[in-house]
């Protein structure tokens, strides 16, 4: 009878477990219920006041509040400083100079030799930052598209190598500049790896070529595994029996990847170039860190320019550093524009 007993407990256990859960669920889910329920009345009577356009720009209205409290006012307010004069931080103390600033970031006798212009360093730090554009983008969409193909084939461990490329995206780049500066400077680790194999120190960071190039390499180390996580998935959206039917054909890879993999991919790769693009007109955190615009001033790139021009700088002016950013948007918009319009001739075609 015990036994009976027993077995006859046993699946009422569950059961009653089961209830519980449900209770405590709806327990926790009545109060949304309830405020459901009270929005419900309201929410019907508005669609059938406003209908289904009325209804959507309701639920627009917040995103577009807050895109315009943080895009367009601010974008707004840098025209006005660009069109202003004076080393005043507000707006009301400064006068209106309309395109002055522009007209004196724009002068030059040439414009490939900064020394004839009227802002050299501005001059300076475009040709710097075109420089450093051409090659990091480069660099980077290839480090990119290996790292992807890499990651895509039949490795092991294939899990833990994907978080290894992608972990360096996840630090700060005043991080990975500290980092990589504790690595290079004088009394860095290179430097010691390089006395204790019999070598002489090497001044890295004051030698103008090099620090140009550790900016460049530092910049692909730090970003190179977000872009290839986006190649890595067009890569596995690729059917597999496309590459199978090309093996039976007896196509060779470096044919297939040519007339299967880059055409096919092609959406994924304009992404990341236009991407790169930008954030290489961008870069500033890492390489100030790490090299602080020098030696002189073979590093100094745009946002740098714009940001010690409008506040770092004792002779600070933020009408040209406004008129500066304004200019590089412009450029930016432009590039996009036209890597766009490519691709859709590309597509016709």
């Amino acid at each position: 009878m015990t036994l009976s007993g027993k077995a006859s407990a046993s699946p009422a256990r569950p059961a009653r477990d089961a209830v519980g859960r449900r209770s405590v669920g709806a327990v926790l889910a009545a109060p949304a219920g309830l405020l459901a329920h009270l929005f419900d009345a309201p929410m019907r009577l508005w669609q059938r006041i406003a209908g289904r356009g009325g209804m959507i720009a309701f639920f627009l209205a917040p995103n577009m509040a807050i895109f315009g409290l943080f895009v367009i006012v601010p974008l707004g307010l840098n025209v006005a400083y660009a069109l202003s004069g004076g080393t005043a931080l507000f707006l009301p103390q400064r006068s209106y100079v309309g395109a002055a600033n522009f007209e004196r970031l724009l002068t030059c006798g040439d414009h490939m030799d900064p020394a004839t212009c009227r802002d050299d360093l501005f001059w300076i730090a475009v040709w710097n930052t075109v420089r450093f554009v051409g090659l990091q983008v480069v660099v980077l969409v290839g480090v990119a598209m290996v790292t992807a193909l890499i990651l895509n084939g039949k490795i092991r461990a294939r899990g833990f190598w994907r978080a290894v490329f992608f972990f360096p995206v996840l630090l700060s780049p005043v991080v990975v500049g500290l980092i990589w500066k504790w690595i290079f400077q004088r009394q860095g680790l290179l430097n010691w790896v390089m006395v204790e194999l019999g070598m002489d120190p090497v001044n890295w960071l004051t030698d103008r070529t090099w620090a140009f190039l550790f900016s460049v390499g530092i910049s692909v180390w730090a970003h190179a595994g977000f872009y290839a996580l986006i190649l890595l998935a067009g890569l596995q959206a690729i059917p597999r029996d496309i590459y199978e039917a090309a093996e039976m054909d007896r196509t060779s890879p470096g044919r297939a990847f040519r007339r299967i993999t880059l055409p096919l991919l092609w959406p994924n790769l304009l992404v990341v170039i236009v991407l790169a693009l930008i954030r290489a007109v961008q870069v500033f955190d890492e390489v100030y860190v790490l090299t602080g615009g020098g030696p002189g001033t073979s590093t100094m790139y745009l946002t740098q320019y714009i940001y010690e021009t409008g506040f770092a700088s004792s002779l600070r002016n933020p009408g040209v550093a406004a008129a500066a950013s304004l200019l590089m948007g412009g450029v930016l918009v432009v590039l996009t524009i036209a890597q766009l319009g490519l691709t859709r001739w590309r597509d016709r075609q």
